[in-house]
């Protein structure tokens, strides 16, 4: 892949992506897939071309450069949203390039990305959400890691959290005030409130909790000691959908949905919920609306069968 770009193209790139990590505080996750969208990217230019991309090639560029690339993105079974992806990785890079190197990428910023449907988030109904969280406390095997669970649970339900940034807490946030300062993707920060039954969860934890709690240590731990793994969270969970019968949607991520779902329902102001929920754009909170008007047809039609 490196033979698709020259030198001092290379370097280019790198300087963006130190850009990014540090001016935008992009996510590593994010970091590497602007590297490996804009990396396909320049490969395809170089065997298009015949010869690897420099930054004269950019300076260049053509409409028709970015639909013959488009074209075989999707020739190889590329999605929409995953072109429209490496679209924005794509379009970024050169509007920081252009601006460096004098010259403006008008062919590249004026290309539309392609549409797709975005995935409506599927909550759980208040009902499973509770029974949940009551689930995962009630696991007798190991008392200390069953509440453990159900203080994670209840803080991704009851305070609308990432795993990540629960997961992030660490010992010196506990007790859990009445508001948390979370910092969540692209280093964004907000104030999330802690409602008692979830500060009650965690100490509640934390009592039973073998492990002593370290100021800069995870507040949440392991079965041996270390920082608890996602994926621990996400098999507790999946045992707690089995013993209840609820679908495969049933994830920790799924707590989160449900905790935007239903205060929307209750009357939540939208913006407030993109607040609360550390979305950049209210476009991506507007999706609950969508969820919670879904929901209510449903229960039209139960009330209402046609004939």
């Amino acid at each position: 892949m490196s033979l698709a770009l020259s030198p001092a193209l290379r370097d280019a790139l790198e300087a963006w992506l130190a850009e990014e990590r540090a001016i935008d505080a992009a996510s590593e996750a994010t970091i590497r897939a602007y590297a490996t969208d804009l990396r396909g990217f320049l490969a395809f230019l170089a065997e298009y071309d015949g010869e690897p991309a420099g930054p004269a090639r950019l300076a260049g560029i053509e409409l028709r450069d970015l639909r013959a690339w488009m074209a075989h993105e999707r020739g190889r079974g590329l999605g929409p949203r995953s072109l429209a992806r490496a679209l924005s990785a794509v379009k970024g890079f050169f509007r920081w390039f252009g601006g460096r190197e004098g010259f403006e990428p008008t062919a590249v910023l004026s290309v539309r990305a392609p549409k797709f449907t975005r995935k409506l988030p599927r909550p759980l109904p208040e009902d499973a959400a509770r029974a949940v969280i009551a689930d995962l406390g009630d696991t007798p095997e190991v008392p200390w890691i069953a509440a453990r669970d159900a203080a994670v649970a209840t803080l991704l339900y009851g305070s609308g959290l990432r795993i990540s940034e629960a997961l992030g807490l660490r010992g010196r946030d506990a007790p859990l005030p009445d508001v948390l300062r979370i910092r969540g993707k692209g280093g964004k920060e907000r104030l999330v409130p802690v409602l008692p039954v979830a500060r009650e969860a965690v100490a509640v934890y934390l009592d039973l909790c073998p492990f002593d709690l370290v100021p800069d240590g995870p507040l949440f731990r392991g079965a041996r000691g270390g920082a608890l793994n996602p994926r621990m969270v996400a098999r507790a969970m999946e045992g707690a959908r089995a013993r209840l019968g609820l679908p495969a949607s049933a994830t920790p991520h799924a707590l989160r949905h449900s905790f935007a779902t239903h205060l929307l329902a209750a009357g939540g102001d939208l913006r407030t919920i993109q607040e609360l929920l550390g979305h950049a754009s209210l476009s991506t909170t507007q999706a609950y609306t969508a969820v919670d008007t879904a929901r209510l047809l449903d229960v039209y039609d139960a009330a209402h069968p046609k004939a």
